[in-house]
């Protein structure tokens, strides 16, 4: 049985032996050649659908690592818009500081509290890190290199509290450019930059697009600090006023840094008010 099965082997290996050789002898044969057109093609066929699968998965792996370079670059592009607008802004201040004749002191708002994102609130109010120690004290105004933002109500020895213009008991007296228009401005409460001015004559020539800025007549805060620009007119709430609407010039909800200016009211004219009210 053995030797029948090693001769069944040596059979099968010569079989195989001379299809190898007769192939090689008849390679150039027409009909091989036609086989291998009939292989090629059907495996051109069957390469396609597997080569737009692959070009596929390369696509999709170029698309995420694109959109991962893209997601990266927007946050760098967004932070160093931040940084540029942030320079900007201390640029501003710095110029501000090197033309004024007021006495500042420089701050930054750390709190906002708020309860609305536009500070469009009658309980708004900003925190600033300085206070008593570095000179700030209750009633000072706080400006920025746009105009007005608020003045102090509340101090500590290293932080005070600002009463912001967007504050329904904010009151400033104010006059109008280029005429001897005075007023009261406040916040109506309608939008954050709305500012209103009360008691304007209305034989006074009003304008919009004039600048609004701190009379001084209050004692309260030096004149000539810049509050709004008038947007439009309207017949007042009393006799033979106006009533003009103002937008205010510093904007509080992106605002950052501001100065403290070292503003003390004349305590002559302080006593001189006093004394009058103990007459009545």
């Amino acid at each position: 049985m053995r030797k029948i099965d090693d001769i069944k082997d040596y059979f099968i290996a010569a079989i195989i032996l001379l299809l190898a050789i007769t192939l090689m002898v008849n390679r150039h044969d027409g009909s091989l050649q036609n086989t291998r057109k009939v292989s090629m093609t059907v495996l051109s066929f069957l390469e396609q659908p597997l080569s737009n699968v692959r070009i596929y998965r390369q696509a999709v792996s170029t698309n995420t690592y694109l959109h991962r370079q893209n997601i990266l670059l927007q946050d760098e592009l967004s932070r160093l818009r931040s940084v540029e607008q942030q320079n900007r802004v201390l640029r501003s201040l710095l110029e501000f500081r090197d033309r004024s004749d007021l006495p500042l002191i420089p701050v930054q708002i750390v709190a906002k509290n708020l309860s609305s994102r536009n500070l469009s609130t009658v309980n708004s109010f900003l925190t600033v890190n300085a206070g008593e120690e570095d000179g700030a004290k209750i009633g000072m105004p706080v400006i920025n290199s746009d105009g007005l933002v608020g003045t102090i109500i509340v101090t500590s020895s290293k932080y005070s509290q600002v009463l912001p213009y967007s504050n329904s008991i904010f009151r400033v007296s104010a006059q109008i450019e280029n005429s001897r228009a005075y007023g009261i401005v406040s916040w109506p409460g309608n939008s954050p930059r709305e500012l209103v001015m009360d008691f304007v004559p209305e034989t006074i020539l009003v304008e919009p697009g004039q600048q609004v800025f701190t009379s001084g007549y209050s004692n309260q805060y030096p004149a000539g600090i810049p509050i709004g620009e008038v947007t439009r007119v309207e017949p007042g709430r009393g006799v033979d006023t106006q009533t003009i609407y103002l937008n205010a010039l510093a904007e509080l909800s992106n605002l950052a840094e501001a100065f403290i200016v070292e503003f003390v009211p004349d305590t002559t004219v302080n006593d001189l008010i006093d004394d009058q009210m103990s007459l009545f």
